[in-house]
């Protein structure tokens, strides 16, 4: 199953992890769809916008050189002024006094350097006189008929200088204003028409992602369900599928759901064939522990009998009692595998109110009879500590933790037995020696069925590897649990069991 969680944490999902709105990789991926679409949107406009401006601007810019080479031809072929105009100080005409000059219209006649006149049509049609260094700016065109952009005093002009018939140089020029309002206006116009349409395009292709990544959430959603369930044991009922909107093979997403529901069906039917196969086993070792609890109860008793009955060598003698030992030895093993299939099967326990404090007490008293070489202590609460449960199980247990202390130790450890009552509620009994440490890398195989790191640490005594998978087991079926940590020199196994809602009574 680790695909299916690889899938469940790609997601986003799963193990959520932190998006940094700096990093763009941790970002969702409708929010970069709907960025990328908007920055394309964005430049779009903006080519738009730039195409848009030039043409209109070349479009002004035509319209008015026209009206400029029209303004300009009427100033060089003025012949007589009208009698409400005066002549130029030179007797020449005044382009001023042309007809038809428009508003705004702005003319100046030079004889080399020397202007002989000069000046605008204010909106009123009256005549406004320039400045000195507007008059500079005229002469120094080029007299080339090309119109041309200038700032001036009285604001942005186009002009054009052309020689006259009577051989000086007159200058027409056209405010650029109207045509600037006309292009600012056009820039306004399309930046709001831009903005509205991006706010307007953006809400509705969130909305619109959002949608069409639904069968992709979807497709996460039953990852992350699925990475969720517990499937290392037990009876696991697989029902989370991919629903058919998201898993039809006709499309990308579809196909991607469609080979996940069939992923989901193989790892199934998997855990089914294996449940099956566990059940059996579980049944199997069940019903063998029951049959082998009668014959090897018929052995102990005949090699008590004839232990009692029968005179034998010494060496009789010590073969009978070893042969007693082992089948004490196979009636235990025998009595663990029966419990734990017992435990397997989810048999209800024989709740009851128990005083952990007293079951502890009493437990360490029967491993101090049977290991005098270590040193076994107590550290119990001043009051009693109690828990629902099975009394015989929990003791079982407590004698596990502290045999398992004293096998796996050498004589003069100290094994430190302690009760508490925990801030939420809940009891802790933690069995502590400073023995030698379990190595790293049994640690996390501790509680498997038949593991055995002999080696880690000394003992005569073999055992089968059941004692930790049974405490774990037992103390799970209460709804509590099992931690151990070492290293040399510490190992403390930690129980953590719900408390009795009447403790202290």
């Amino acid at each position: 199953m680790s695909t299916l969680s690889g899938v469940a944490k790609s997601s986003g999902i799963a193990g959520k992890p932190q998006r940094s709105w700096l990093n763009p990789s941790t970002w969702h991926l409708r929010t970069r769809l709907v960025l990328v679409a908007m920055a394309l949107l964005v430049a779009i406009c903006g080519a738009i916008g730039i195409v848009s401006y030039a043409s209109m601007d070349m479009v002004f810019n035509k319209q008015l050189d026209i009206q400029l080479q029209q303004a300009s031809s009427r100033a060089n072929n003025f012949g007589r002024p009208p009698s409400n105009f005066p002549s130029s100080p030179s007797g020449r005409p005044d382009p001023l006094e042309a007809r038809g000059q428009a508003a705004g219209t702005l003319n100046a006649r030079f004889d080399g350097s020397t202007v002989s006149s000069s000046g605008l049509i204010d909106a009123k049609g009256n005549r406004v006189s320039l400045s000195g260094a507007d008059e500079q700016v005229l002469l120094d065109l080029t007299k080339d008929n090309r119109p041309v952009d200038r700032s001036l005093s009285n604001g942005d002009y186009r002009l054009v200088a052309v020689e006259s018939p009577y051989g000086d140089v007159i200058v027409t020029g056209l405010p650029l204003a109207d045509k600037q309002s006309a292009e600012a206006s056009l820039v306004r116009t399309m930046v709001l028409v831009s903005l509205g349409g991006l706010v307007l395009i953006g809400l509705a292709g969130t909305v619109i992602i959002r949608r069409t990544m639904r069968p992709l959430e979807q497709l996460s959603e039953v990852a992350t369900k699925v990475s969720r369930l517990p499937l290392d044991a037990g009876e696991v009922a697989l029902a989370v599928r991919v629903p058919p909107s998201a898993s039809h093979p006709g499309t990308e997403v579809g196909s991607v759901g469609h080979a996940l529901n069939q992923m989901l069906n193989n790892v199934s039917n998997a855990l089914e064939a294996r449940q099956e196969s566990e059940t059996k086993v579980r049944q199997f070792v069940a019903d063998a522990s029951h049959e082998l609890r009668t014959p090897l109860t018929a052995i102990r008793g005949y090699t008590e009998l004839l232990r009692m009955t029968e005179n034998f060598t010494d060496d009789g003698r010590k073969s009978l009692v070893r042969m007693q030992s082992q089948s004490e030895r196979m009636t235990t093993l025998v009595e663990d595998l029966l419990l734990l299939a017992r435990l397997d099967e989810g048999q209800p326990l024989k709740v009851e109110d128990v005083d952990l404090t007293q079951l502890v007490i009493e437990t360490v008293s029967d491993e101090k009879v049977m290991a005098p070489d270590h040193i076994w202590q107590l550290q119990l609460p001043d009051e009693p500590v109690m828990v629902r449960g099975d009394a015989t199980q929990l003791h079982q247990v407590l004698a596990n933790l502290l045999s398992n202390a004293r096998k796996h130790t050498d004589p003069g450890t100290t094994v430190v037995t302690c009760v508490l009552l925990s801030a939420d509620g809940s009891a802790k009994v933690t069995v502590t020696d400073n023995g030698p440490g379990i190595p790293a890398d049994f640690q996390g195989r501790i509680f498997s069925r038949f593991a055995r790191a002999d080696a880690a640490r000394s003992g005569s005594e073999g055992t089968s590897g059941l004692g930790l998978s049974i405490v774990e087991s037992i103390i799970s079926a209460h709804g509590g649990s099992v931690e151990v940590t070492s290293r040399p020199g510490r190992t403390e196994f930690a129980l953590r069991l719900p408390a009795s809602s009447n403790e202290g009574t």
